[in-house]
C-alpha cells in the first residue's frame, strides 16, 4: 500500500533512473561486490554507478551501446558485467539473500524441499549455433533456463543450455548442482517431464511428482509447481530475460540470476 512512509522509502533521487539502486538497496548489494584493489590504479567508476547501468539494462532489455549518457561507456560496463558474472558475484550474491530472507520469514536458512521446472527463451539471434537448439514441445530456437526454487520461490540453483535438451537432463544438473550450497535438501517437485530413472538416480534427493488430476480438462493451479511459475513471472518483469539476448551461455545465466537476487534485495531493503 502506498502510504507517505512507503513513498518515502522507496523514493530516488530525481537525477537517477527508476532501476537505479535506493541507498538502502545498496547497503544490501554493496558488501559482495570486488573491493578496490590495494595496488595499481584506482577506479575510475564507482562501484555503484556500475551495478545501476548493469540493472538498467537488465531492467530495460536495452542493448549495451544504447546505455544513456548518464552512465559511464557502455565498454566499461560490459567489461566488468563480464568481470561480475566470470567470478560468480550474482549467484553469491542470490545464495546469500536467499539465506537471510528465509531466515527474516522465520524459516531455517537451508531449504529441505524445492521446486524445479524450466523455461525456454527464443533467441535474439546472437551466440553461436551450437549455444541454442530447437525446443518441438514450444516451437522455441534459443535456449532453456532450468531452475530450482524453495517453495516460497526464491531461486537456489539455476543453469542454462540449448533449448533442445531435456529438461530431465536438466533436471539432473539441477539436482548435482545443489547439493553444495544447499546439502540439506531432502524432497523436490516436479512435473511429468522429470519422471523416470535418469532424475530419480541422479542424487539421493527425493523427486516427488506432481502431475494433472485424473479427468483434469484446461487449466488448473497444481500444489507446489505453481511456486516457480510465480517466479518466472517475477523475473520476466525484466526485458532483458523476455527473450535471449546473451552471445554466451554464462551472461544469460548472470542475468538470470542478478534478477533473482534483486528481488531479494528490494525485499530486504524495506525491513532495514
Amino acid at each position: 500500500m502506498w502510504t507517505p512512509a512507503a513513498r518515502a522509502q522507496l523514493a530516488r533521487s530525481p537525477d537517477t533512473y527508476s532501476t537505479s539502486l535506493t541507498d538502502a538497496e545498496w547497503s544490501v548489494v554493496a558488501p559482495f561486490l570486488p573491493a578496490p584493489a590495494r595496488t595499481g590504479r584506482s577506479r575510475r567508476w564507482p562501484m555503484r554507478t556500475i551495478m545501476d547501468a548493469i540493472l538498467y539494462v537488465l531492467r530495460t532489455g536495452g542493448a549495451w551501446r544504447h546505455l544513456p549518457r548518464e552512465f559511464l561507456p557502455w565498454p566499461s560496463v560490459h567489461r566488468w558485467f563480464v568481470r561480475l558474472a566470470r567470478t560468480s558475484v550474482f549467484e553469491r550474491l542470490a545464495h546469500a539473500l536467499t539465506m537471510a530472507d528465509r531466515e527474516r520469514a522465520g524459516r531455517e536458512a537451508s531449504p529441505t524441499a524445492a521446486v524445479i521446472d524450466a523455461q525456454a527463451a527464443r533467441s535474439g539471434g546472437t551466440g553461436v549455433s551450437g549455444d541454442r537448439g530447437f525446443e518441438p514441445a514450444r516451437r522455441v530456437v534459443g535456449r532453456k533456463r532450468h531452475a530450482m526454487t524453495d517453495t516460497d520461490g526464491r531461486v537456489l540453483v539455476a543453469t542454462v543450455s540449448p533449448a533442445n535438451l531435456h529438461d530431465s537432463h536438466g533436471g539432473v544438473a539441477l539436482l548435482r548442482a545443489s547439493r553444495r550450497p544447499w546439502p540439506f535438501l531432502v524432497c523436490s517437485f516436479a512435473d511429468r517431464a522429470y519422471a523416470g530413472k535418469r532424475v530419480a538416480q541422479a542424487t539421493c534427493v527425493k523427486v516427488a511428482i506432481v502431475g494433472t488430476a485424473p479427468g483434469q480438462k484446461g487449466f488448473a493451479v497444481h500444489p507446489r509447481r505453481w511456486v516457480i511459475e510465480r517466479t518466472f513471472g517475477w523475473l520476466a518483469r525484466c526485458r532483458r530475460l523476455a527473450r535471449d539476448h546473451e552471445a554466451t551461455p554464462s551472461s544469460a545465466l548472470a542475468f538470470f540470476m542478478l534478477a533473482a537476487a534483486m528481488i531479494l534485495v528490494r525485499r530486504l531493503a524495506k525491513h532495514l
